[in-house]
């Protein structure tokens, strides 16, 4: 447990920080006055001010935040002041706003190059791949809700290594292998032998012998899977390949989220809070160093697409005012542009408290 607390603020902190260090890194170098910079929300714990700048770390680790100079457009003489947030260009205080999304993406790919530099989890699909990998085993990618597999604890990233049943076993080398001992045991009970990080573990199931569609009678999605490692030239290229598939993967799935839920208002997949995080985090070290660089290269680029999302409060909302005052030619009045990102902002709270309630739920 110490283990799971001491990595989910660490990678919670990595991701916060360089979102912040993109919105203050651009301010300082375009000549901007940075007021705070500060790790989690208020109340203030402590703060270290060197130069103009306040570093400060705060009571609540779920966020963090730049304090720029001039951003909140409380006084007018702010826009006679070269040193203020808001005298700036459109495009100079847009750049400043994206680089939070900009360096969170880049963390990513840096994380990623270093999981392929190290030795990258793969599927293998042919026997090239096979004869380059180490450490070939089958493993779950995937676990049906209700399934066998979910009551009896089974978890992604379990590799199996033995079936057993009756008198019958079976180590497992193919995925054809498992697919047909589970099926010519259907209705009766199985035990698994699997491994889960350093833990070798057992757990006993029945099969279905009329499974849902597409779900298989323990209900779990198989691969074959091997450790391909890369040199740093090629790691470095697979890092931002790699990121750039999962942005497409991320930007698709949050496309059909939102058409489902306003269309049908039906929410589809799944969304984790501070609470489901954690317990993610715990399955990922119990896996290994490697799981926990690709989790949280995976983080990254959720918080780099979510903060890109045109909604108050958000980067992507605050980009949004920038346009409209591009297309009216003035900006939206302070006093209105404040009043929608405290809604925004409530509203974002309202959700994290939902979802970590329900997380909790599920845990418990």
């Amino acid at each position: 447990m110490l283990l799971t607390i001491i990595v989910f603020i660490l990678i919670l902190g990595l991701l916060i920080f360089s979102h912040e260090f993109g919105h203050f890194i651009s301010a300082k170098k375009a000549g901007i006055k940075v007021e705070e910079f500060g790790f989690g929300f208020p109340p203030r714990v402590f703060g270290i001010k060197k130069g103009e700048t306040l570093y400060s770390l705060n009571l609540i680790p779920l966020g963090g935040f730049v304090k720029i100079y001039g951003e909140q457009r409380t006084k007018i003489r702010i826009f006679k002041d070269r040193r203020a947030f808001y005298s700036r260009p459109i495009w100079q205080r847009a750049i400043i706003i994206a680089m939070g999304v900009c360096m969170n993406l880049l963390l990513a790919a840096i994380l990623l190059s270093i999981v392929h530099g190290i030795g990258v989890p793969t599927i293998i699909e042919n026997s090239s791949m096979a004869a380059n990998a180490k450490n070939v085993q089958i493993q779950i990618i995937e676990i049906a809700k209700d399934s066998p597999a979910e009551t009896a604890g089974l978890k992604m990233g379990d590799a199996i290594q033995e079936l057993k049943a009756q008198n019958s076993s079976l180590k497992i080398n193919e995925v054809e292998q498992m697919q047909e001992f589970v099926a010519r045991y259907a209705g009766e009970d199985i035990t698994l032998i699997m491994k889960r990080g350093n833990d070798v573990l057992e757990k006993t199931l029945t099969p279905r012998i009329s499974p849902p569609e597409g779900e298989g009678p323990l209900g779990v999605a198989l691969a074959k899977t091997g450790i391909i490692t890369y040199p740093w030239y090629a790691a470095i290229w697979q890092g931002i390949k790699t990121t750039g598939q999962l942005i497409v993967t991320f930007i698709e799935f949050f496309y059909q989220l939102l058409k489902t839920l306003i269309l049908k208002g039906v929410l589809i997949g799944e969304l984790a809070g501070p609470v489901g995080i954690a317990a993610l985090t715990s399955q990922m070290t119990k896996l290994g160093f490697v799981y926990i660089l690709q989790f949280a290269a995976i983080l990254s680029i959720n918080l780099a697409i979510i903060n890109a999302i045109p909604f108050p409060a958000l980067d992507g909302g605050r980009l949004l005012f920038l346009a409209i005052e591009k297309i009216k030619g003035k900006p939206v009045s302070a006093k209105a542009e404040n009043l929608v990102n405290s809604i925004g902002f409530a509203l974002l709270i309202v959700l994290m408290i939902l979802v970590t309630f329900r997380d909790i739920k599920k845990i418990f």
